[in-house]
């Protein structure tokens, strides 16, 4: 089957086709005091807030999620997926998850929500481990006082445990969550919330995360968005989504094209 449209589109603007497709430049980043500097073309925009998804962006949790799935499937009776088949299920909201795991019985979504939660909370949360460069990125970016939050469709209840666990807190002006009732679950609605309750101005803030719901997040918000590729997210999901920025690791968030900072 020939390319869609929009496909040949995405390879002609991001060269990810074959030879004599355009190729995409990537934005120059560097640090500068208390900004994170972004250039692209004659532009520049100055960056002095960092909102950070947190599955599959700061930490990976694949063992977590899909373990506590499985769990939350086999107690209510229904086929259990293997664990690689459940990784679109890392960064959506859980109850989208669940109706489309459970369709066409959707109305299980809440019972499947709780038996999940009943494993995550013991031991779940904790089946996570940071993305190797995390901490030290943080910590560059922390010290040139670039003012960092976490904003997860995750539990706020969760989210702060695992990131207390794990040292990240340190680095962090604040942890932004869901509410256990699905309130803010939207990224929309929290990267929202965050503007507002911190008073921070959407054009020098930027959204890092690796599905497409931060970056369209971010978009409803007037908010710069970068999308990393090393987590649960593609490529493709993050460029037709709108990210104005990609890296494919962590340096790839604070570093040039040619040299570290």
């Amino acid at each position: 089957m020939p390319p869609s449209r929009a496909t040949k589109k995405t390879e002609k603007i991001y060269g990810l086709g074959k030879e004599g497709s355009s190729v995409f430049h990537p934005p120059v980043l560097f640090l500068t005091h208390k900004c994170l500097s972004l250039i692209l073309g004659s532009s520049k925009i100055m960056i002095e807030n960092i909102l950070f998804d947190l599955d599959g962006t700061l930490t990976d949790p694949k063992v977590g999620i899909t373990r506590c799935i499985q769990y939350a499937m086999e107690k209510l009776g229904r086929p259990v997926p293997a664990a690689d088949d459940l990784l679109w299920c890392i960064g959506p909201p859980l109850q989208e998850s669940f109706k489309k795991l459970l369709f066409p019985d959707d109305g299980q979504t809440e019972t499947a929500l709780f038996f999940y939660r009943e494993r995550f909370t013991v031991v779940g949360k904790f089946e996570n481990k940071v993305y190797p460069g995390i901490i030290d990125i943080l910590d560059r970016l922390n010290a040139q006082g670039v003012n960092l939050f976490v904003a997860t469709s995750k539990p706020i209840a969760f989210a702060g445990d695992i990131i207390a666990h794990f040292g990240l807190l340190p680095f962090l002006k604040k942890v932004y969550g869901s509410d256990l009732n699905g309130d803010l679950t939207d990224k929309g609605a929290l990267i929202f919330h965050i503007l507002q309750n911190e008073k921070l101005p959407a054009k020098s803030t930027l959204m890092v995360g690796d599905r497409s719901y931060d970056i369209l997040g971010a978009k409803k918000n007037g908010v710069f968005s970068l999308g990393v590729t090393y987590g649960y997210g593609s490529k493709i999901e993050l460029i037709e989504a709108g990210a104005d920025f990609m890296a494919d690791s962590p340096w790839e968030i604070v570093e040039t094209a040619k040299n570290l900072f």
